[in-house]
Order: C-alpha cells, then sequence, then structure tokens
C-alpha cells in the first residue's frame, strides 16, 4: 500500500487500471510525479475500510485519526477518576484526580504500544478498565478501607486530625494508602493473566468458543452499557440527540462527499486536495461540533447556572478548575505512591475482576479482526495478547494505577464507523496518550467536554459494538432451534441476573467476605454470564460443527494473510528455521496440532478429524 496521500480531485482526468474491489486506481495526466501518477479514491462501497490494517495514512492524517480515538476513549478513562473518588478518599482534591489520570493515561499508551508491536497486533486501544470499579468499590467498602471520619469530602481536609486512622495529617496519606493496596493486590493478580495467555492455556480454550460464546459477550459489552450512557445523555438529551444526529449525518449520509483543502509539496507547489474528511473523521466532528454548541450556549447564558436545574451539566466551564490547578508537566515513576501492599481480600477481588476483562478481550480480538476485514485471530496472537495484557496490567499497577489495562471496546466500534483500521494510526493515539499523561494541561482541556456530548458518542459507538458482536451469527444455522435457544437464553440471563443484582446489593451472603466479593463481581458482568451460558451450552448441547459455525473460525498457518498480520514486526525468517518454536504457544509458528490431545485421528467415512471435533 502506497504511503502517499490517496485523494483525487473529482474533475482529474485519469486512466482506470485493474483494481481491488471497493477501489479504483487510476493515473494523473499531465506532467506530475512518477510517484504521485497513481492513486487511490476513496469512492468505496459501504463495507470497504478506507484503510485496511497494514496500510499507511499519511502523517498529518494518522495525528487527527489518532486523536479521534482518543477522545473516544478519553470519556471511559476519565470515568475511573470520577467514580473511585469518593471511595479512594480524594472526591476534593481535583488535583490527585489529574495526577491519577494522566498516570492512567501514560500506562494506556504504553500498554497499547505494546498491544500493537508485538501482542495481538490488532488495532485495538489498551487503558484502564472501569470493569474493575465494581471490585474495588467492594473492596473499598470493607470498614478498614472506609475514609476517615474526620475527612472532608467536600475539601479534602481533615476536620479532626485526632479521628484519623492513618496517624497522619496529610489529606494525600489518605488516598495513597488505598492505592498502594490496590496496587500490590492488582500486580499479584496480574500473573494470573500473564500465566493464561504465555502458556497457551486460553489459545486452548478457543478450540470450544464459537460464534455462540463470543456473540454474547461482545453483545452484551455495548448492551450492558445502556444504563450508563443513558446516564450521561440524561444530563441534557438535546445536546446527547444532537451529538448522535451528528455521528450519523458525518458518518453515513455525508460520507460520500469530500471537501477540497489547500496542500503544497516542491513538485507540485500550491494544490487543492479533495478530502472524505466526513467518513475519515465522523466522531471528532460530532465532538467538537457539539462541544462548540455547548460553549456558545454556556457563554449566552442558555444552560441553567444552578446546578439543581436540568441542563447544567451541558456547561462547559463546570471543570475550568482543574485547567487552573493542573500543572504544566508530571512524570508518574513506578513507586511514586510508595512500596505497594497486598492483602488476601484484595487480591481476590481483583482477581475476578481480571478473569473478566481476560474473557472481554478475547471477544474483543475477535470483533477487531471482523470490522478489520482481516482473518479470525489464530491461537499464538491471541496468547500473546492476553500475556501482553497481563504484563501491562503488572505495569500499569507499579506505575501507579489502580486499574489494570484492557482493550476498550468502544475504538473497536469506532473503526466500524470511521472504516479505518490502520495500525499505524493506533500507534499515533498510544502516542498522544503518553504525551497527554505527562502534559497534564492537555488531558485537563478535554475534561471540559459536556456529559450529554459523550452520553451521545457512547449510543452510536456502543451500538456499532453490539452489532458488530452479532454480526458472527451469519455462520451460524440461524434455522436450528438448538441455536436459538442458546443465543436467546445466554443473552437474557446476561442481562437479567447483573440487573437483579443491582437492585439487590449484598444479596450475595456466603459468610466469607471474600468469596461474597467474588461472586457479586461476577455475577454482575453481563458479558461473563452471556458469554459463559453461551460456551457452556454450545459445548454440552450435541451439534455438528458446521450448525455451530465452528467452520468459519479455523485458523491455520495455510489461512491467507495469517503471517502477514498476525507475525512479528521482524525475525519471523529466523523463527521459521527453529524448530523448537512450533511448541512456544506465543510465536508465529506455534502448531497447536503438535500437542497429543490435538493429533488427528482416523475417520470411518474416510479422511481426518480433530479429536475436538466430536460433538
Amino acid at each position: 500500500m502506497s504511503t502517499t496521500t490517496p485523494f483525487l480531485c473529482p474533475n482529474q482526468s485519469m486512466e482506470l487500471e485493474e483494481a481491488p474491489r471497493g477501489r479504483t486506481l487510476g493515473k494523473y495526466t499531465g506532467e506530475e510525479n512518477a510517484e504521485e501518477q497513481q492513486k487511490e479514491t476513496l469512492l468505496e462501497s459501504d463495507h470497504a475500510l478506507v484503510y485496511g490494517i497494514e496500510d499507511t495514512p499519511p502523517w498529518y492524517l494518522c495525528v487527527v485519526l489518532g486523536l479521534q480515538h482518543y477522545l473516544t476513549m478519553f470519556p471511559g478513562v476519565l470515568a475511573v477518576p470520577l467514580l473511585l473518588a469518593d471511595s479512594l478518599c480524594m472526591a476534593g482534591d481535583d488535583v490527585a484526580k489529574s495526577q491519577l489520570l494522566g498516570t492512567l493515561f501514560v500506562v494506556g499508551g504504553l500498554a497499547t504500544l505494546l498491544q500493537v508491536a508485538v501482542g495481538s497486533r490488532l488495532p485495538i486501544i489498551q487503558g484502564g478498565s472501569s470493569a474493575f470499579v465494581a471490585s474495588i468499590l467492594a473492596i473499598m467498602s470493607l470498614d478498614r478501607w472506609r475514609c476517615p471520619a474526620g475527612l472532608d469530602q467536600a475539601t479534602g481536609a481533615f476536620n479532626n486530625v485526632t479521628q484519623s486512622p492513618l496517624g497522619n495529617t496529610s489529606t494525600a496519606e489518605a488516598w495513597q494508602a488505598r492505592l498502594r493496596e490496590l496496587q500490590g493486590g492488582l500486580m499479584v493478580a496480574s500473573v494470573l493473566e500473564i500465566v493464561l495467555g504465555f502458556s497457551g492455556v486460553i489459545g486452548f480454550l478457543l478450540r470450544y468458543i464459537g460464534p455462540l460464546s463470543i456473540t454474547p459477550t461482545i453483545s452484551l459489552i455495548g448492551l450492558s452499557l445502556i444504563p450508563v450512557t443513558a446516564h450521561f445523555a440524561s444530563r441534557q438529551w438535546g445536546v446527547a440527540v444532537m451529538t448522535m444526529v451528528l455521528m450519523l449525518l458525518f458518518s453515513q449520509y455525508l460520507q460520500r462527499y469530500s471537501l477540497p483543502f489547500p496542500a503544497f509539496n516542491r513538485k507540485r507547489r500550491c494544490h487543492v486536495v479533495w478530502l472524505p474528511i466526513f467518513k475519515l473523521f465522523p466522531v471528532l466532528l460530532a465532538i467538537l461540533t457539539s462541544w462548540a454548541v455547548c460553549a456558545v450556549l454556556t457563554v449566552t447564558g442558555a444552560f441553567p447556572a444552578d446546578p439543581a436545574r436540568q441542563g447544567y451539566l451541558a456547561r462547559t466551564d463546570l471543570r475550568n478548575s482543574v485547567l487552573q490547578t493542573a500543572p504544566w508537566f508530571r512524570f508518574p515513576y513506578p513507586g511514586e505512591w510508595g512500596a505497594p501492599t497486598a492483602s488476601a481480600a484484595t487480591i481476590l477481588g481483583l482477581l475476578a475482576a481480571m478473569m473478566v476483562t481476560s474473557i472481554e478481550s478475547v471477544g474483543d480480538y475477535y470483533a477487531c479482526a471482523r470490522i478489520s476485514q482481516i482473518p479470525p485471530p489464530p491461537n499464538h496472537a491471541i496468547n500473546r495478547g492476553i500475556g501482553i495484557e497481563g504484563l501491562t496490567t503488572f505495569l500499569a499497577a507499579a506505575w501507579g494505577s489502580p486499574v489494570g489495562t484492557t482493550s476498550f471496546s468502544q475504538n473497536i466500534g469506532a473503526i466500524g464507523i470511521t472504516k479505518v483500521a490502520s495500525r499505524r494510526v493506533v500507534l499515533w493515539s498510544a502516542l498522544i496518550m503518553v504525551v497527554s499523561g505527562v502534559i497534564c494541561k492537555f488531558s485537563a482541556i478535554f475534561t471540559t467536554i459536556p456529559d450529554p456530548v459523550v452520553g451521545g458518542v457512547f449510543a452510536v459507538v456502543f451500538g456499532m459494538v453490539s452489532a458488530v458482536g452479532m454480526s458472527s451469527l451469519q455462520f451460524v444455522d440461524l434455522n436450528s432451534s438448538r441455536n436459538l435457544l442458546i443465543l436467546g437464553f445466554s443473552l437474557f440471563c446476561g442481562l437479567m441476573i447483573p440487573g437483579w443484582m443491582a437492585e439487590n446489593p449484598g444479596a450475595i451472603r456466603t459468610g466469607s467476605s471474600e468469596v461474597d466479593q467474588i461472586l457479586t463481581v461476577i455475577l454482575s458482568t453481563h458479558m461473563f454470564i452471556g458469554g459463559f451460558i453461551g460456551f457452556t451450552l454450545d459445548n454440552t448441547i450435541p451439534g455438528t460443527r458446521e450448525e455451530r459455525g465452528l467452520l468459519q473460525y479455523d485458523v491455520t498457518s495455510d489461512t491467507p494473510d495469517v503471517d502477514l498480520h498476525y507475525g512479528f514486526p521482524c525475525g519471523n525468517d529466523l523463527l521459521d528455521r527453529l524448530t523448537f518454536t512450533r511448541h512456544v504457544p506465543f510465536c508465529p509458528t506455534f502448531s497447536p496440532t503438535l500437542n497429543p490431545c490435538c493429533r488427528k485421528r482416523n475417520n470411518p467415512e474416510g479422511g481426518e478429524v480433530e479429536m475436538d471435533d466430536r460433538v
């Protein structure tokens, strides 16, 4: 794929050449430079990608597209310190929240770089996962970690220093002690994910995971976030609906329209290029437009200044204090809050969340591959991806993050909307994340994005995630009552059980607080419940591999482009010459069929079948 700008003026004369489906190649007439005589238009079919996973857009497009990914994941990362502020005793300390936010961005950017470069190699954004929030809230509700009675959450100061169980008048020590506890528990819990990935256990389990397991897991990721999305959107429904309409308008109705932009290079000097701006940046344009409208309505007084009135949270000046108090530069480093500590309750509570995020990430890998129009990830890529997530979670905890890193589903939805799956764009986004975490003022600017704008973006993006999960059903025989029962029951239970848990807090009482926490987290997680039920029923109710849709998920070394998309950036030729790498679960040369339990047996009807093909 050429790295030159793939845009043509609409009236430019060209001679058509044979081109791949969905794209049109052409040659300029005239005296243009030879490098520019062959460029691609973006007059593609609706399902075609603008940039594939191996394509390299121009650097300036990478920056803007990377910023779009950054803005898409920003609300999810911002939600972590906001949701944990009360439990961590930092509700009145805006500087502490901005420092925690900066740490989350730095570790998220580093995790994304490792995942895209040597992990699953899929264009997936990594960041602090809100899946850990439920576990953390349960842990911090223990008597040992309740906020000191003398701590004023509004001001962040102790009214009576003798009431502090920490024996320290410093308000920073109140939240730093809790962060150290979460850091230590997270570092221990992350070892499980590292082992699951690099040992190949997670890849072994994939033989039994098909569309009827993947669909509930992915679809419920989006469906479970309906209450959160509605919560943000309800701050001002008019602004939220405007954001939704703008995203649909830009990404669907105006995607075929290009706008002229001035350009300059040494060969052609000043000239005009036509950019399909609406197709490339629908999320970014919708956010900026709605943000600007809210700013105007705030300045003109259209939005009320009374916090009790509807529409107050649509104002853009609510978090201006962060802009003033946040330092210009801050460099997070391991051990910044002190030596990590850990207890059995903390480790077990975070361990349950770690299991959930691992299963969620596997679903995200399949969804990202599908939406990027490449083959499903093979075992070695998933093993490596989960192993890297465990490693980056360990590093994130050491760096001071209270939550582990995992794949961001909303960014996978953004790929489906923008039709840009380039790996290079995600690498630029990772760089922006690191820079924004170091330059605190940069992150602070985006904290002024109003809540209803965030809600409008989530409505479209998470809806796309749910639809991607359901698209896997095209491989399943939907005329089979077996499959319909599994699908409907798993989705229904995935919504019903967590909903009941939310309405009945404290319903789990086994006599052990640690067990209560683990069961509460598991039974409150939509995608775990739906995916587990779908997985169990799909592997216990008899059915053929064709009926179950498993044939489409068989990925071997002979599958086209698998080595191209999922191999290491370099050194693959050397690995091919080394025999022992075929037994290493995270190497591109890994061959699961060398395992005795996976060897082929004779088929009485002729040919051979896998041992796991039996139903």
